[in-house]
């Protein structure tokens, strides 16, 4: 008989994005740090307090930018059903959180959970799989044409140093109007509004990263207007950066 679920924790090193697709819904969260997911044409940050499912052998590619810590429970594709969406980041409530520890603190075997174990797995797949009906808003488009990718990868790396929309558009080879249609056609919005997301997203995995103070954070993801970081960041997460760094933490 397969086991209906396996849960467990581990720590990992920054690393470069890599391929994830395994036989079994997936349920991903990380503890400490944050995770950049990508899959159909679309990325995601993933902090503490969010999650991502996955559903069953659906490929995504995943990068750690600094240090994690991950809480992960795989649940065998006959005992939860399929997932609302291949691919889904929400928050996580504070019962879903505490159904993830109680699960990952069980030990790995082969053998079927439980009475108490399965319980307690069925009520977190139910748990989790409502949740997803409500995936988090704050996403990126990561682009189709090769031009358009090396836009989108120049203004994240130049988000802290004043990144300039037709300086990009030159290392591409595109004059500027040729590449602001690429983005409407294959972003649906314009590269400031892409530029603006990718400053909240970056600061994200600044808040999980590490206990840098707001103003820093700001300046570092090309803000200098304190109050234009704080309106930038509510607007898109519905929080300021100050209020959303405490969902990270019990």
């Amino acid at each position: 008989m397969t086991r209906e679920a396996f849960a467990f924790a581990r720590d990992f090193e920054a690393a470069p994005p890599t391929q994830l697709c395994v036989e079994q819904h997936y349920l991903l969260c990380a503890s400490r740090g944050a995770l950049r997911l990508e899959a159909h044409g679309r990325w995601w940050v993933l902090p503490p307090a969010r999650a991502a499912l996955i559903a069953a052998s659906e490929p995504i590619e995943v990068a750690i930018p600094a240090p994690v810590t991950t809480s992960s429970v795989l649940f065998d594709p006959g005992f939860a059903p399929e997932p609302p969406a291949p691919l889904t980041v929400f928050d996580l409530s504070p019962l879903a959180r505490a159904l993830v520890t109680e699960c990952v603190g069980w030990p790995d075997a082969e053998e079927p959970l439980p009475p108490y174990a399965r319980s307690v797995s069925g009520a977190l797949a139910a748990v989790a799989w409502r949740l997803a009906e409500h995936p988090s808003p704050v996403t990126i488009p990561a682009g189709r044409s090769p031009e358009l990718r090396r836009a989108l990868a120049l203004t994240d790396e130049g988000l802290g140093e004043g990144v300039r929309f037709e300086d990009v558009a030159r290392a591409v080879g595109l004059v500027p109007r040729s590449l602001a249609r690429r983005f409407e056609d294959e972003c649906g919005m314009t590269w400031s509004a892409v530029l603006r997301r990718m400053r909240v997203l970056r600061a994200i995995e600044r808040l999980a990263a590490d206990e840098a103070t707001v103003t820093t954070i700001a300046h570092a993801v090309g803000y200098t207007s304190l109050s234009a970081f704080n309106a930038a960041f509510r607007d898109l997460t519905g929080r300021t950066p100050t209020q959303y760094r405490a969902t990270f933490r019990p």
